[in-house]
């Protein structure tokens, strides 16, 4: 099985602390946002993960390495000065992922999910992992009806996790370039090509410095 980390972004709301230092690289509970990717991606079986990059990019290669570490095959997918965005990097990266579906992570999110869970291969396009609406996403994303995530309808409305599964197929014949994966992610979702599953456990997209702050303590806590 192969996987992805997306962690090309400037990480613009988490700035200064992401001036001299990218997101992935962020510590929390005394390891880096990527090292708890990697380790948990191992743990489920994982061979090979590409590491996408942009700003900062050199820190996060000389970091993550071969990914002998981790007991992985870790490939770097460098996009250059500018991010491609998550679905332009994660276009530019095919290549790498081969042609069998594929994990993705976003590297800018912490979670106890256990990457196993998720299914080897989509039955559609994609796989989601959802989780509920925090306070600063109260719209949710997409709404989960069984095991189908539509954009809308009947069902509970959630937020996308930043965890998935997907097949090439949803990317490869999109132009090359800097786009969202959202709105594919949308289309799909509105053929019926999306299933997903509801995470009830711990999660958290540490997107500015008061989430880092107050994930920070949490793992801190004696009762994580």
């Amino acid at each position: 099985m192969n996987a992805m980390i997306l962690a090309a972004g400037r990480g613009e709301r988490m700035r200064p602390l992401t001036d001299h230092r990218p997101k992935p690289l962020l510590e929390v509970g005394g390891k880096a946002l990527i090292d708890w990717h990697l380790e948990a991606l191992a743990a489920a079986g994982v061979q090979r993960v590409v590491v996408n990059v942009a700003w900062l990019g050199e820190q996060i290669r000389a970091h993550v390495g071969d990914g002998r570490a981790w007991g992985l095959e870790v490939c770097i997918s460098d996009e250059g000065a500018t991010a491609l965005e998550t679905g332009g990097g994660i276009h530019r990266a095919l290549p790498l992922l081969g042609d069998a579906p594929f994990w993705v992570v976003n590297g800018d999110v912490w979670s106890d999910f256990d990457p196993a869970r998720l299914p080897a291969a989509p039955q559609g396009l994609a796989h989601l992992v959802l989780v509920d609406n925090p306070p600063h996403h109260p719209a949710g994303d997409f709404v989960l009806n069984g095991n189908r995530v539509r954009n809308d309808g009947p069902g509970r409305r959630l937020t996308f996790a930043g965890i998935g599964c997907y097949r090439p197929a949803l990317l490869a014949d999109h132009a090359t370039g800097a786009f969202r994966l959202a709105p594919l992610l949308q289309a799909a979702a509105a053929a019926g090509a999306v299933t997903g599953g509801y995470h009830h456990g711990a999660w958290s997209d540490v997107g500015t410095p008061e989430r880092l702050q107050a994930l920070r303590r949490r793992l801190a806590a004696p009762s994580v």
